[in-house]
C-alpha cells in the first residue's frame, strides 16, 4: 500500500507497509485506490450528475470511515456498473487490479508537482463529499455540488495541466463553502438554531449509550427510540455540539458528553459501561473488550463490529440494557457549547464595543482535527497562554485539548466560544465576516489569528475554503501535509502567507504585534 492522506502518516511521508497508522489494511487501501480510479473513469464518461453515490463513495475513502475491504468492493461494483465496466468476479482479482492505481505509479508518470496537486484536489473532494453526505441525510441536494464533483473527478481522469488543477483546487474550496452552508441551513431547519448551553461532562447513574461521530440525524433517531426506555444517551467526540440544538437538547435523556477526542476512544470506550454507536468517521480498531457492544451505522464499517442499517437501533438498545451502566452520579462538571454564528450575532455589538473600548485585544481561532501524533500539546499550551484580554474561538475535535479548562469571561463574554463541529466551519467564517462588517474592514484586517490543527480530508476541504475566500496568514500544524509538493507550498506561502506553527509563545507574540 501507499497512503499519505492524513497528518499521522508514517514518518511524515506515507504508510507503505501492510497496514496504515490508522489501522487500515493494505487490502482495504488497495480496494480504495480501485474505487477512486473507477469514480474518475465514471466521471470521464460525463454522466448526468447522480446525487448520492459519487459523494458517498468519496466519503467512504476518508480516513477512519470504512475499514471493511468487502464493503469497499461492493462500492467498486456499484460504480463500475455505472460506467459500465466489467470487474473481476472475486476479491483477489479486484485487489490485483487495484494495485495498478497506486499513487506511486501516478508519481512516476506525472512528476511530483502534478501528481501531488491531483491528490490535494482529490482530498478536498473527499472532505466536501463528507459534508454533502450529511446534508443529503437531511434531505438536501445541490446541482452545483453534484456537477462539480463529477467535473473535478473528470479533470483528474484526464490529467489536466497543473495550472488548471490549481484553479480547480480553489474552486473546490468555494463549492465546499456551499456544501457547509447547505448543511448548516438544514441542521437549523431540522434542529433549530444552536444556543449557548451548559453540557454535563460527568456520568449520571443508569444504563447508557454513547454516540460518536458527526451525524445528528442518527442521534435524533436514537433519542426517539430510547425515550422512556430508562437509558441515558451521551455524546462523544464531534457529537458534543448536539447539545446546543433546541431540537436535540429537548430530550431529557440526552444527559451529557463522555470522554474527549476520537484518538482516545479505545481507552474511553473500554471504560464506558454501555453500548457505543459510531455514526461516521473517527472509528479506531475496537478492542476485544468492547467489540460485542460497539455498533456502526451509515458509511462507517469495521470488520467484526456489528453494523445497523436504516436507523434501526434496536440491537444497540438491547446491548445497552444488558450492560451495567453507571452505578452512581459523578461529581457535577459542565462546559459551554452552542456559540454558532446566530448566537454570536446576537451579541456582536457588545463584542465590537468591547474591542473598541480596549477590553478585548485579539481573537484566536484555534480549531481543527485532533490526533494522537506527538506535538499536539502545542494547542493546549497555546490556549493556556493566550492573554486574558483575548477571546478564543474553537471548533472541531481539536478543542478537546483545552475545552475543559477554565478561561473566564471578559465583561460577560466567555473567553472560550465553542462554535461546534468541523461541519460548523461555515459558522466560524460567518462570525469572522460579522466582525469584519462591524469594523468596516476585511477578514484579513481583523484582530484575528487563525491557528488550525489538521488530521484528515475534511480539514483539507475547510482549509481550501478559507483560501478560496482569500483568508491569509493561517498557521497550520502540527506538521504540513506530505501530499503538498515544495512548489505548491511556495505558492501557498507567496499568495496566502500560510505557514507552519512554531511555538505557542512565538505564535502569540507574532499575532499580537
Amino acid at each position: 500500500m501507499f497512503c499519505f492522506q492524513c497528518e499521522q502518516t508514517s514518518g511524515g511521508t506515507g504508510c507503505k507497509l501492510r497496514a496504515g497508522v490508522c489501522g487500515k489494511s493494505h487490502e482495504c487501501a488497495t480496494m480504495q485506490d480501485l474505487l477512486l480510479e473507477l469514480l474518475k473513469e465514471w466521471a470521464a464518461k460525463r454522466p448526468a450528475p447522480e446525487p448520492g453515490l459519487m459523494a458517498d463513495a468519496l466519503f467512504a475513502t476518508v480516513t477512519n470511515v470504512d475499514f471493511d475491504t468487502e464493503k469497499i468492493a461492493e462500492l467498486c461494483r456499484r460504480v463500475a456498473a455505472k460506467i459500465p465496466r466489467e470487474l473481476p468476479a472475486d476479491t483477489a482479482g479486484l485487489l490485483e487490479l487495484g494495485r495498478e492505481y497506486k499513487f506511486t505509479r501516478r508519481l512516476q508518470e506525472l512528476g511530483e508537482d502534478a501528481a501531488k496537486l491531483g491528490e490535494l484536489l482529490l482530498y478536498g473532494l473527499k472532505g466536501m463529499a463528507a459534508y454533502y453526505h450529511h446534508a443529503r441525510r437531511l434531505g438536501a441536494s445541490d446541482a452545483k455540488i453534484d456537477a462539480f464533483l463529477a467535473r473535478a473527478l473528470r479533470a483528474l481522469a484526464e490529467r489536466v495541466p497543473a495550472e488548471e488543477l490549481v484553479g480547480l483546487i480553489l474552486e473546490c474550496g468555494s463549492v465546499n463553502y456551499l456544501a457547509m452552508q447547505l448543511l448548516n441551513e438544514h441542521h437549523i431547519a431540522r434542529f433549530g438554531k444552536p444556543e449557548p448551553t451548559e453540557v454535563r461532562v460527568t456520568p449520571v447513574a443508569g444504563k447508557a449509550i454513547l454516540v460518536s461521530g458527526h451525524d445528528l440525524d442518527d442521534l435524533e433517531q436514537l433519542l426517539i427510540q430510547t425515550e422512556g426506555r430508562g437509558i441515558n444517551v451521551y455524546t462523544h467526540g464531534e457529537m458534543l455540539p448536539a447539545h446546543g440544538y433546541p431540537g436535540l437538547k429537548k430530550y431529557k435523556h440526552l444527559v451529557g458528553n463522555y470522554g474527549g477526542a476520537w484518538q482516545d476512544q479505545q481507552k474511553e470506550f473500554d471504560l464506558f459501561p454501555g453500548a457505543i454507536l459510531m455514526t461516521t468517521n473517527c472509528i479506531q480498531k475496537p478492542r476485544p473488550t468492547y467489540m460485542d457492544r460497539i455498533f456502526t451505522t451509515g458509511l462507517v464499517e469495521y470488520p467484526g463490529a456489528r453494523h445497523v442499517k436504516n436507523g434501526e437501533f434496536g440491537p444497540v438498545i438491547e446491548a445497552a440494557l444488558m450492560q451495567p451502566g453507571f452505578p452512581a452520579d459523578g461529581p457535577e462538571k459542565k462546559i459551554m457549547v452552542g456559540f454558532g454564528h446566530d448566537a454570536v450575532a446576537s451579541v456582536a455589538e457588545t463584542v465590537a464595543g468591547a474591542v473598541k473600548a480596549g477590553k478585548i485585544r485579539h481573537f484566536f481561532l484555534i480549531g481543527g482535527c485532533d490526533g494522537a501524533k506527538p506535538g499536539r500539546n502545542y494547542y493546549t499550551e497555546l490556549a493556556e497562554k493566550v492573554p486574558q484580554d483575548c477571546v478564543i474561538l474553537t471548533l472541531a475535535c481539536g478543542k478537546y485539548r483545552f475545552n475543559k479548562l477554565e478561561f473566564g469571561d471578559i465583561g460577560g463574554i466567555p473567553r472560550l466560544l465553542d462554535v461546534g463541529q468541523c461541519n460548523d466551519a461555515y459558522s466560524a467564517v460567518r462570525i469572522a465576516s460579522m466582525l469584519a462588517a462591524a469594523f468596516h474592514c476585511s477578514i484579513n484586517d481583523l484582530p484575528l489569528t487563525i491557528i488550525l490543527s489538521w488530521y484528515e480530508q475534511k480539514a483539507v476541504a475547510v482549509l481550501l475554503t478559507l483560501l478560496s475566500l482569500g483568508v491569509k496568514n493561517i498557521k497550520l500544524g502540527p506538521s504540513l501535509p506530505a501530499f503538498v509538493s515544495p512548489a505548491t507550498l511556495r505558492l501557498l506561502v507567496e499568495k496566502f502567507n500560510i505557514g507552519p506553527v512554531t511555538t505557542p509563545d512565538e505564535d502569540i507574540a507574532a499575532a499580537l504585534k
